[in-house]
């Protein structure tokens, strides 16, 4: 080969080249949620949005595109003094957003290190205001402020502070021992409380429930007791009917009289008996009744029981029994009757 053409074909080459380089410097693809700012001869010239974008070489310069999602920022804990002289830890959380890449390009040289130095001073001034109890209970009221802050300061650069956090505070250790003794103490005094709570309602409880018993267990003997007397009522009412109807004499008057009194007696604590002063009369009308008494039997066979077998004399009609003379051997006595032997 010539050196004619071998200098031709490095020509064409190094042309190549240039066009590569040429095209790689005016194509740009600017990728979803970026930002790029163009300089044109070192002065602003557009904001590049998603998309293919032409620029012309040499003369138009893309500077480093600018993220515009929402971007979370944690800085390192900030000592920070309180009302009360202590010293307590913070650490903080920023949440931030660039609307303008023009203004945070060129309003601000480093955005980001700009807000973690404002953070710091805007909690400083914050928390300086309140004491150890205020900032450890207070975390929207100083997270609000902070927001509010940063905000109006940020949104001249292009930035859009959307929350502040604090991760945490952190007071010195000999507060934090004496808050929880103190912790400790109030859960105690609340666990004291709610058992003599629990205690005072269940005292109440059984009361009540004791009182309901005796309420019912009264209305209970209360109905008892009436129904009782109803149907005693009604026993005696029956009985003196049947009496009345019956028409009985002095002497079945006597009779069941004498037929109550072993009555008396029963009971295994009964010590003393009372005899009433009527019991002479009902046995003497007792034994009146039961000495006129003359079996059926005489007066209608003219025989007395146990003649069938010959060894007693039989008694002619009309005539007494021997055994009449001895009648109140043969009569009822109370030892004879059903109920003496209670």
């Amino acid at each position: 080969m010539s050196s004619g053409a071998t200098g031709l074909i490095i020509i064409l080459a190094v042309l190549i080249i240039f066009v590569l380089v040429i095209l790689v410097k005016s194509v740009k693809i600017i990728p979803q949620a970026r930002a790029g700012v163009v300089e044109r001869l070192g002065k602003y010239q557009r904001t590049l949005n998603p998309g293919l974008t032409i620029l012309i070489p040499f003369v138009d310069r893309l500077l480093p595109l600018l993220d515009l999602r929402e971007q979370v920022v944690s800085f390192p804990p900030q000592q920070v003094i309180t009302e009360d002289s202590l010293v307590v830890s913070i650490d903080t959380v920023v949440y931030f957003q660039v609307t303008d890449p023009r203004a945070a390009t060129y309003e601000i040289a480093n955005y980001i290190h700009a807000v973690e130095q404002l953070t710091t001073t805007t909690l400083r001034n914050v928390v300086g205001g309140l004491n150890l109890e205020e900032a450890l209970t207070s975390r929207d009221r100083i997270n609000g402020q902070l927001r509010g802050v940063l905000d109006e300061a940020t949104g001249r650069w292009g930035i859009r502070v959307s929350r502040v956090e604090l991760k945490a505070i952190e007071p010195p250790l000999s507060i934090q021992d004496s808050m929880e003794k103190q912790m400790r103490a109030e859960r105690e005094r609340r666990a004291t409380i709610l058992t003599a709570e629990g205690t005072k309602q269940a005292q109440i409880l059984n009361a009540e429930g004791r009182r309901q018993a005796a309420i019912l267990a009264a209305e209970g003997d209360a109905k008892a007791d009436i129904l009782r007397a109803d149907g005693e009522s009604q026993a005696i009412a029956k009985v003196f009917e049947a009496i009345h109807k019956g028409n009985p004499d002095q002497k079945l008057l006597a009779y069941q009289y004498l037929q109550t009194l072993p009555k008396l007696a029963e009971g295994t604590s009964n010590k003393l008996w009372i005899i009433p002063s009527e019991l002479g009369e009902a046995l003497k009308g007792v034994g009146s009744a039961l000495g006129n008494y003359v079996p059926d039997q005489f007066s209608a066979n003219g025989t007395a029981n146990g003649t069938s077998n010959g060894t007693e004399p039989a008694a002619s009609a009309g005539t007494r029994p021997a055994t009449a003379p001895d009648a109140p051997a043969f009569a009822p006595t109370i030892a004879d009757s059903p109920d003496a032997a209670r």
